[in-house]
């Protein structure tokens, strides 16, 4: 077996375990308001959130494009497949960091500033897209406002239309359409999330002249679908309690008005093939919510820490993949 054949080999497992631990990462994402306010049983919520996350996963490869070619040239780097061990160990070890102390940090934030510190350090910043990387770290800021504004309007709206109904009846009908929301929710973050592993093997294919175009393979996509679903069934449990428990007390009105929020604004992401952070999203949407709740309802300090996480990531994971390939080549 030459060497290059067992380069690609590796680079293929380590985007496979970084989509892996994307799923148990990032299952929150979908499920956590389902969970906390018990519209489903936890390992219900897993297995759907595992179904809608391959179903998701299997439709779409817009974003893997994007991810794949907008960074850096694949066809233009002899030490690609370098560059890309490097940069999957480096989201790899903070995804994991970050889940051990149940922070919600963007597994897109992470891939995408590790690639980016990866390509300058192992093939000069003439090699770096950065009218590619910017377009993406542009969509990375502002889908989390976009996903806070509507979920405010979508609460407000709420609340103005059952104003009048009474609380206990009001969340009764919402806990049965959140089973719908958590469907949707694990869909989208599947139209989205699972195509960035995508991207990153069909990057390392076209590096190794394996295939001259980012066209995704079917046995990529059924790869990367099956790593997230896997990743998914074992659920990320600490960042579900910070998710559904530490922002603020979640209503199934405020669980159903955050996941369709942060459900559109992914999808809306994924129909224009920009990778977006589903955390940011979710995350963004559950404050918009609790916003129009009630302000004082919300424990900013708690969302503070967790935006610090969103604003370290790029920087020390671009930091940490540099070293990473220095270290190692």
């Amino acid at each position: 077996m030459d060497t290059s054949l067992i380069i690609i080999l590796i680079v293929i497992f380590l985007a496979l375990a970084f989509d892996f631990i994307n799923g148990f990462h990032d299952t929150a994402n979908a499920i956590a308001t389902s969970v906390s306010t018990r519209a489903l049983k936890p390992r219900t919520a897993i297995m759907l959130a595992a179904v809608m996350n391959f179903v998701g996963a299997m439709m779409f490869t817009g974003v893997a494009k994007t991810i794949g070619g907008s960074v850096a040239d694949p066809a233009k780097l002899d030490n690609g497949l370098q560059i890309l061990i490097a940069t999957l160990l480096a989201a790899i070890i903070w995804n994991l960091v970050t889940w051990w102390f149940g922070i919600p940090s963007s597994s897109s934030h992470a891939l995408i500033g590790a690639l980016a510190g990866a390509v300058f350090v192992g093939a000069g910043s003439e090699n770096l897209n950065w009218s590619g990387f910017t377009t993406i770290i542009q969509g990375l800021i502002f889908s989390p406002l976009i996903a806070f504004a509507i979920g405010y309007v979508v609460m407000i709206v709420l609340k103005w239309i059952f104003a009048k109904r009474s609380p206990h009846t009001v969340n009764k009908g919402f806990r049965s359409m959140q089973i719908v929301t958590a469907a949707i929710q694990a869909f989208t973050h599947g139209t989205n999330d699972a195509q960035k592993a995508m991207g990153i093997i069909t990057f390392a294919l076209v590096t190794a002249k394996y295939q001259d175009n980012m066209d995704v393979p079917l046995w990529v996509k059924i790869a990367a679908a099956t790593a997230m679903a896997l990743g998914t069934s074992i659920g990320g449990w600490k960042i579900i309690k910070t998710m559904g428990t530490k922002i603020f007390k979640i209503e199934p009105i405020n669980g159903f008005a955050a996941d369709i929020s942060a459900a559109s604004v992914i999808f809306g992401a994924t129909l224009f093939h920009l990778p977006v952070s589903t955390t940011h999203a979710i995350t963004s949407a559950i404050l918009g919510v609790g916003s129009a709740k009630r302000f004082s309802a919300v424990k900013w300090g708690v969302a503070g820490r967790i935006v610090v996480a969103w604003v370290i990531t790029i920087p020390i994971v671009a930091i940490l993949a540099g070293l990473i390939y220095v270290i190692l080549f």
